[in-house]
């Protein structure tokens, strides 16, 4: 007997519009959906739709336009959003309520950072959220001012009825955060899975209570009241913020040695006083860590990435960016993490790829890291950057090689043989990228006569001390410049370009100076690429503008500040590709005026952000123009428009 496929498509679809079905798929799990989504291709696509809302978060702006979007978004059932910069006015006091009214049952997450919202209307809107599992009120300093918030116990207890069920709550950045009224957040919050208290002002060595357990002031957080809430509530906490604080060894040592608390994220960025010593004591206690960021804490050593690397088996996610004495030396093991998916040793400045390409190429190793951020790594060379790039080339996804200034053509090569599964790439201000690494190309030599071998090195005294050493190779070795008939000369010898990476969504080649047409046009050529930065690549004209629009259609973020041969009749014929444009960065390109503001305004209906500062040929009245056109542009920089007179007058 025949058995009945479950592939989508294969069963008729039942009579039901597809409104009908995204309301009843609203109201299942996330492992239901996906069972749902196997009926047919109809509850396939509602399924998928369904999932990508729970993604997606709405910021709302505090303006009158938002009443409106909202009664609209309450047929969506939208679970996310984000309440920015609300105030005491009466048009946000009347964004709380139409919030709470159409959108309050289906919420799950709402962002409130930086508003300055009153107390009464951050209850009214809380309480007609029973659905609520993350809260984001970072910033939110005048709430917690007067320190009266939920200090009614009615309030309170419908507050902790509308909380009963929240995992995340954010309360980094706040100023005034006390003991009192932290306590008052954990009464209402019994489920608590992760708390962010990064950047407040808690006291870690200061006693205000002198012995006492009664930890209440509502002058100081202090961490014996922090500690106190992580012993009560071990069977749930799994993530723990306290970046930007100044923890000590000692506060470590107390945290992560409480008995049953087994965290899973951790994040202690740029915490100055944190030691290595502190480091290897966590790295011993929380042993099922999966996520640690220790970015920016710069008396950091080797020891405390060996510690990590030794202890820390299960790490997924490891940030250790600008740890200014970490060297090769600490990165011996690091490719012994089997499950490392994200490794970030950005600013690293001592680093040069040695141990990292050493270890990940052992025939024992078998990599599955997915992200790579090596930014600002200076000393970094080509030929550990060859050696990563064959070791990682089935799992690696996003690369991030901005401002690694001795990396050249050779790197370039690696990347489009062996990284085509990329979909980040980022090689801002590489400068000695060019034309021939892009394309594939190996520069040719020229031949040096042998008469002028033998004279031995030559002198120059023009090159600082008066010619008594060699110029460094950068000074006379100079990349020569790639012509059209170099390209056709060289088409048999040509290997794997840039434009091998077919998968690639973002692409940054900020201040590569040396790249031309000849590269761009050719190369740039990604159906997916939805961010690309060509700002600063000053020797691009209309030619590569029109040829990477044409080609690029799904872009949505384009920098392309300084490129100053950019002219009016480029944008002309590119405007009516880049219809999905959300942000724009046309800043210093001179040549542009007015007229390419109106084909803006007409193609790009959907630009939310665009910077024209320093373009003398723009005016004002061109600028005003067009923000009236464009109702979603609500990021508009236009410093030093037409021409400014930067000059001082005494």
């Amino acid at each position: 007997m025949a058995t009945r496929s479950s592939a989508p498509g294969d069963m008729e679809p039942p009579d039901l519009p597809l409104e009908i079905i995204s309301h009843i798929l609203s109201f299942l799990s996330a492992s239901d959906q996906k069972a749902a989504a196997l009926v047919n291709r109809t509850w396939y696509f509602a399924a998928q739709d369904s999932q990508l809302q729970r993604k997606l978060v709405y910021c709302l702006p505090a303006t009158s336009s938002s009443l409106s979007t909202i009664e609209g978004l309450a047929r969506r059932c939208l679970p996310c959003i984000s309440l920015n910069n609300l105030d005491a006015s009466t048009i946000s006091g009347d964004i709380v309520r139409y919030v709470a009214f159409y959108l309050g049952p289906y919420l799950e997450s709402v962002n409130l950072h930086g508003s300055s919202l009153t107390d009464s209307s951050f209850t009214t809107l809380i309480q007609s959220c029973p659905n609520l599992r993350s809260l984001d009120l970072s910033g939110c300093n005048s709430l917690f001012m007067s320190g009266t918030l939920l200090s009614k116990p009615e309030i309170a207890l419908r507050v902790q009825e509308a909380l009963a069920n929240l995992q995340e709550l954010n309360l980094s950045g706040l100023r005034y955060l006390s003991d009192l009224i932290f306590n008052r957040f954990a009464r209402c919050t019994p489920r608590l899975e992760k708390l962010s208290l990064a950047r407040c002002h808690i006291t870690f060595e200061f006693d205000p209570y002198r012995g006492s357990s009664e930890y209440n002031s509502s002058a100081v957080l202090s961490f014996r009241n922090v500690l106190r809430f992580l012993k009560e509530r071990v069977n749930s906490m799994r993530s723990l913020d306290l970046s930007g604080t100044g923890i000590t060894t000692d506060a470590v040592r107390s945290f992560v040695q409480i008995e049953g608390l087994n965290l899973m994220e951790l994040f202690l960025q740029n915490c100055k006083d944190l030691s290595s010593e502190a480091t290897v004591i966590l790295s011993k206690h929380q042993l099922d860590l999966v996520t640690l960021d220790l970015t920016g804490c710069s008396e950091l050593s080797n020891s405390a990435m060996v510690a990590v690397s030794s202890h820390l088996h299960g790490i997924q996610n490891l940030s250790m960016g600008k740890v200014r004495w970490l060297t090769d030396k600490g990165l011996a093991r690091i490719a012994e993490l089997e499950k490392l998916r994200t490794l970030d040793l950005s600013e690293c400045s001592l680093l040069n790829g040695a141990e990292l390409a050493k270890g990940f190429s052992a025939p024992h190793i078998h990599p599955k890291l997915a992200s790579l951020n090596l930014s600002c790594c200076a000393m970094l060379k080509d030929m550990y950057m060859l050696s990563l790039a064959r070791s990682l080339s089935s799992c690696l996804r996003v690369l991030d090689l901005s401002s690694c200034m001795a990396l050249t053509d050779l790197t370039v090569r690696a990347i489009s043989t062996h990284l085509i599964h990329l979909t980040v790439l980022r090689l801002a201000w590489c400068k000695e990228l060019t034309d021939w690494g892009l394309l594939g190309l190996e520069e040719p030599k020229e031949e040096v006569n042998p008469q002028e071998e033998d004279m031995g090195p030559k002198f120059s005294r023009t090159f600082g001390n008066m010619g008594f050493f060699v110029p460094p190779p950068y000074v006379d070795n100079r990349p020569r410049l790639l012509t059209e008939f170099d390209l056709k000369k060289s088409q048999e010898k040509r290997g794997p370009s840039l434009a091998s990476l077919k998968n690639l969504q973002e692409l940054d080649l900020t201040a590569c100076s040396k790249l031309t047409d000849i590269s761009i046009t050719k190369v740039i050529q990604f159906r997916e690429l939805r961010q690309l930065s060509l700002s600063l690549v000053g020797e691009i004209t209309d030619r590569s503008l029109v040829a990477f629009a044409t080609t690029c259609c799904s872009l949505e973020q384009l920098s392309l500040s300084h490129c100053t041969n950019l002219t009016d009749e480029g944008f002309l014929a590119a405007a009516c590709y880049l219809r999905r444009l959300q942000r724009l960065n046309l800043s210093g390109c001179n040549q542009l005026t007015d007229q390419t503001l109106n084909i803006i305004s007409t193609e790009c209906k959907e630009l939310r952000s665009l910077d024209v500062s320093m373009c003398s040929g723009v005016s004002m009245p061109g600028v005003t123009r067009l923000q009236s056109q464009l109702p979603l542009l609500t990021d508009l920089q236009t410093r030093f428009v037409g021409g400014a007179d930067l000059t001082f007058t005494l």
